[in-house]
């Protein structure tokens, strides 16, 4: 039984003609197994083939086929399971689903509805505004998690008047996360999302790509007066990106009280949101559990785990996000801030620490989150198709730390890097970007724009800002290649400062 005994921080109430009103979220985030085959037959799961290429007779509902269950993909259910701090049931159903549609060619489908292989969790989510402003964290409770089948795909707009159907997803096997109804703000639902997506990724057993559907979330959205009565939710479906997520619950929690305000009541339903428009529409009327007609599989024994295969499963698990914050925190001796961000995403923890080895933690944290990242954002390009790997990374570093090139020539270096110009060294051989440390010449040049700049000199030890303006003419002079401590060095010595 679903409760919402917390009340929400007071920043977060929408103000109504009426007062105050309380968002009440849950979501239920369906997350694809990270398995090459589907969940009761041996067909492929891989990306992008030719339509209806990957269905077995299984899939296409065939008479007389049965389901297999696939062992690989329970297993990956349970390693979730223990990433969400979930009790593990080791006896669970799968039950049929029981409703019509073109792309459901069983006329059901296999889920689990009363005895699902892992119940109760709870995770803790740090909530960011739109201004990047960190707020209290928040523990948010698992329901549970279940494994079922995917549907197959209807396409509409490839004919006016005809739809067509793919069933190569069908019988995919996904994860449904269900929450507690826990979240009080946009920012809080996304934040979920987001923690649950670097969970999964971290232990490999989904791979979070929400452009091609692998995670999505049902979005259940109800208003309240502030500690008030629960009132009636409806369901956002597919929803898949964490920026649509607060969109749609936005405009969603708005509809409900402007229509609670006017008089009129919430009809429970299941709603679409439209991504241009920014709006939600209906789609159907919600339907209750008994509408589905729940049974258990006939085809199907019930699930029966040995508590070893459990306790394997939980010895093998890799390093949590939360946890490989805390040892970056300790051991890399970064701020909350870079830990956070770099360990949000298995593949990006691993780029840092590849990078940091042997260096500078928080200069190599600088650089893979500013520098990096930044160049990546520009060309909406992930990290996995980074032009410039960790090694590359690493090696422009060393040179910055042996003064063969100075921070600003780094800049120009890595964006050389990051255009497809080569290694650092090689770049820098090619440019003739070795920096000046020979103290000779810097003397040199040091004198040559002191006797060019006489007044401004005889000025400086009354000045000794005006040491920023000859650190500038040197740098120019030298082409940027001038070791700057160096200049500032000899400079101080040559002005008397």
């Amino acid at each position: 039984m679903f409760t919402a005994k917390r009340v929400g921080d007071p920043k977060d109430y929408i103000k109504g003609e009426t007062g105050d009103w309380e968002v009440i979220i849950g979501l239920e985030v369906h997350a694809q197994v990270a398995s090459k085959s589907k969940l009761f037959s041996g067909s492929s799961t891989a990306y992008g083939s030719e339509p209806n290429s990957q269905v077995s007779l299984v899939d296409a509902g065939m008479p007389g086929m049965l389901p297999v269950v696939n062992e690989f993909c329970v297993e990956q259910a349970v390693k979730t399971g223990l990433g969400l701090n979930a009790k593990i049931n080791l006896f669970s159903r799968f039950d049929r689903k029981n409703y019509f549609y073109v792309d459901l060619p069983q006329g059901y489908q296999i889920s689990q509805f009363e005895f699902p292989v892992v119940g109760e969790g709870e995770i803790e989510i740090l909530p960011i505004d739109a201004d990047g402003n960190v707020g209290d964290e928040v523990t948010v409770g698992i329901e549970r998690l279940h494994l079922e089948q995917d549907a197959g795909k209807s396409v509409h707009d490839l004919s006016p008047d005809e739809t067509y159907v793919d069933l190569n997803r069908c019988g995919v096997a996904l994860m449904e996360i269900v929450s507690k109804p826990d979240m009080r703000s946009p920012e809080e639902a996304s934040a979920y999302v987001e923690k649950l997506r670097g969970i999964v990724r971290a232990l490999g057993t989904c791979d979070g790509d929400m452009e091609k559907g692998n995670l999505r979330a049902d979005v259940n959205v109800s208003v309240r007066k502030p500690g008030g009565e629960l009132g009636t939710r409806c369901e956002i479906k597919n929803v898949n990106s964490m920026r649509f997520i607060r969109q749609a619950i936005n405009y969603e929690a708005r509809r409900h009280i402007e229509i609670i305000e006017a008089g009129g009541t919430i009809d429970q339903e299941t709603r679409l949101f439209d991504s241009v428009k920014g709006e939600t529409r209906t789609m159907r009327s919600k339907e209750d559990a008994h509408d589905y007609r729940y049974f258990p599989d006939p085809d199907l024994l019930p699930l029966k785990l040995e508590q070893s295969f459990v306790d394997r499963i939980k010895s093998e698990l890799p390093e949590m996000p939360d946890a490989r914050k805390t040892r970056f925190m300790t051991e890399y001796g970064l701020p909350e801030y870079d830990a956070r961000i770099l360990t949000a995403d298995a593949t990006k923890a691993d780029f840092y620490e590849a990078v940091a080895k042997g260096r500078d933690a928080k200069i190599a944290s600088n650089w893979t989150m500013v520098e990096l990242f930044g160049a990546l954002n520009k060309a909406d390009l992930e990290l996995d198709d980074s032009p410039v790997s960790a090694d590359m990374l690493g090696g422009l570093l060393d040179r910055i730390a042996d003064d063969t090139i100075s921070g600003k020539i780094a800049k120009e270096v890595f964006e050389r890097m990051f255009n497809g110009e080569g290694t650092a060294d090689e770049i820098i051989e090619a440019q003739g970007l070795k920096q000046v440390t020979d103290m000779g010449a810097i003397e040199t040049m040091v004198q040559d724009v002191i006797d060019a700049n006489q007044e401004q000199a005889a000025a400086a030890k009354e000045n000794p800002k005006l040491i920023g303006f000859f650190v500038g003419q040197v740098m120019k002079a030298s082409q940027g290649k001038a070791n700057p401590q160096a200049v500032n060095k000899v400079l101080r010595e040559k002005l008397g400062l």
